[in-house]
């Protein structure tokens, strides 16, 4: 069984398609085998965690799936805290 992966947080479209692979090989399937899941061949797999900017949503979701991983959105920490009157400090 394989340890889970630890919450991340992606800056760019480079870190999501180095995820992607990374969790890809660690579950130790081949891209191949993701293409079959995401109905793509394994030319378009190697393509897409070289270039995940090109991803579609509806393909991020799918791939997402593939690989048991969730997509979360929030707002991004700034580490500024708010004082009494809203100011930033």
């Amino acid at each position: 069984m394989t340890e889970p992966i630890p919450p991340q947080v992606l800056l760019s479209a480079d870190q999501l398609g180095q995820l992607l692979r990374a969790t890809r090989k660690r579950l130790k399937l081949s891209q191949g085998h993701i293409g079959q899941r995401l109905n793509l061949s394994q030319n378009r797999v190697s393509y897409l965690e070289l270039h995940p900017g090109d991803l579609s949503l509806k393909q991020l979701m799918n791939w997402c799936a593939a690989l048991n991983l969730e997509l979360r959105l929030g707002a991004k920490d700034t580490g500024l805290h708010q004082g009494p009157q809203g100011q930033e400090w």
